[in-house]
């Protein structure tokens, strides 16, 4: 109310009417804000206003804080690169713990699906590569299953010891000698080609030797059964003897995903290779925990799923070879134990770690890696009496090899030892195998890992009572008065 003799009107109001204003100020912007935030809309940013033209040191001003912004874009992209790893091996891991199919059972699929049953053995160590429950299931099979050895890697054993193993194996069942090509390329890819000379293209890793062998056999077996399906063929076998590098030299083309690092195959995969066969790879079969440690080092999976050291395979695998050939592969001096063969062996390659340490871990992955892939050369003797296992009979023999032009198999195989460079036996290393390893086909004997404790560090060790004597001390007070006595009055001050 505007008093007399006034021209403004008095703003002063009495404490009800502001503090009923104040109240319902503060109800609006509680409702903005509510609203703000609902839409996703943020409070505004103040811009920078930036350094003043008066400010000294403006440019070295600018210069640090571009520099502050770089390192902290590269922080952001280091940090987004470390949570997108981390976030994938989330994701593998809870496809992998998802998967209700054990490898045994899927084994067992392969074998009831497939008419032929190849069973892949590494030529260096061709006994410890059989599993007997695997030739036993497929002989129990009905429908007249057939089964042969592919004998692969036969490029890393000296040319006498692969004849001998062929020899021994085809007393039970048709063996094929092969050389799998490992530098398959996928089939988008675009070739180069270049001209060079054929006796030196024959003796590189491109070169695939007894795949037309082992087509012609597949093609006149499945000629033989008159059926109007395909001949189905399972490719099976411990991991890291070269199932699918079998199929991708069959086919050609990169078909199948391999490499160096056990159990890439994870599922059974049909691969046409010609019209009337089709090959199924197959993941490797479970070892039994039952096998000695170093069948285990050489067929588990134990070192890629955690389960065993890395460290404690290669103790186990030096053990079954000499040392001196050791030394004369790897080009290091004698050592005394496992651990300090990989010192010697991480300092050879550069495997150091911080400070000039050797790291002894990824040593002992490169030594695994060589012998379970298809680099290093090594080989076991073939046993000279060998006599047929429990689970075949003569019989039995003699229907295995019924069915297969075994003249032709004969011939191939021996065209495939004049093409194949072998090693030296001096230049090979001398393996002592375990004999065949056990592996498991039953859902039922795969037992379940019980999830191992780890030590906190409020756990207490338990010690021994020490347990003190008294001893009598003698001091001899006359060498006190020497000049060699120690003056223990001695006032430093």
């Amino acid at each position: 109310m505007k008093r007399p003799k006034l021209k403004k009107a008095s703003k002063r109001l009495s404490c009800a009417k502001r503090y009923k204003i104040q109240k319902k100020v503060r109800e609006h912007n509680r409702k903005l804000r509510k609203e703000a935030k609902k839409k996703g809309v943020g409070k505004r940013v103040k811009k920078d206003p930036g350094v003043p033209s008066s400010a000294p040191f403006k440019e070295e001003v600018l210069r640090e804080a571009e520099q502050r912004r770089l390192q902290e874009e590269k922080q952001r992209k280091r940090q987004a690169k470390i949570d997108e790893r981390a976030q994938k091996r989330k994701k593998e891991k809870e496809a992998a713990s998802k998967e209700t199919e054990p490898k045994a059972k899927k084994a067992r699929q392969v074998i009831d699906a497939s008419d032929v049953v190849i069973e892949v053995l590494d030529a260096r160590d061709p006994q410890g590569c059989r599993c007997p429950q695997l030739e036993e299931a497929v002989l129990q099979r009905s429908g007249n299953k057939k089964l042969l050895f592919v004998l692969n890697k036969i490029d890393l054993v000296p040319k006498e010891n692969v004849e001998r193993w062929i020899q021994c194996l085809q007393k039970e069942f048709p063996v094929l000698a092969f050389k799998a090509s490992t530098q398959i390329q996928d089939k988008t890819v675009k070739r180069r080609i270049v001209a060079s000379n054929e006796v030196l293209d024959r003796s590189r890793g491109a070169a695939c030797f007894g795949n037309s062998c082992l087509t012609e056999l597949l093609t006149s077996y499945a000629a033989k059964t008159e059926t109007e399906a395909s001949l189905r063929v399972g490719i099976v076998g411990f991991p890291n003897v070269g199932k699918s590098s079998l199929v991708n030299s069959m086919k050609g083309i990169l078909a199948c995903n391999a490499g160096v690092k056990r159990g890439i195959t994870k599922s059974m995969q049909e691969v046409h290779i010609l019209k009337n066969v089709k090959l199924i790879d197959s993941p490797g079969v479970v070892a039994s925990p039952s096998n000695p440690p170093a069948s285990m080092a050489l067929r588990s999976l134990q070192v890629e799923e955690g389960q065993e050291s890395v460290l404690e395979a290669v103790r186990t695998l030096l053990k079954q070879c000499d040392k001196t050939q050791i030394m004369l592969q790897y080009n290091i001096p004698d050592f005394r134990n496992s651990l300090e063969f990989l010192t010697l062996f991480a300092k050879k390659r550069g495997y150091l770690q911080k400070g000039g340490v050797a790291n002894t871990e990824q040593a002992a992955s490169v030594f695994l890696a060589d012998w379970t892939g298809a680099k290093l050369s090594y080989h076991c003797k073939a046993p000279e009496n060998n006599s047929l296992p429990s689970y075949l009979s003569d019989a039995v023999v003699a229907e295995m090899q019924s069915g297969w032009d075994l003249t032709k198999l004969k011939m191939g195989n021996e065209e495939t030892l004049r093409g194949v460079k072998f090693p030296n036996q001096a230049s090979s290393i001398s393996f002592v195998s375990k004999g065949p390893t056990a592996g498991l086909l039953n859902v039922n004997d795969i037992t379940e890992e019980k999830p191992v404790a780890k030590a906190t560090e409020r756990e207490t060790v338990q010690t021994d009572e020490v347990q003190f004597q008294s001893v009598p001390i003698d001091i001899n007070l006359a060498a006190a008065t020497s000049d060699d006595a120690y003056d223990f009055n001695t006032d430093f001050k």
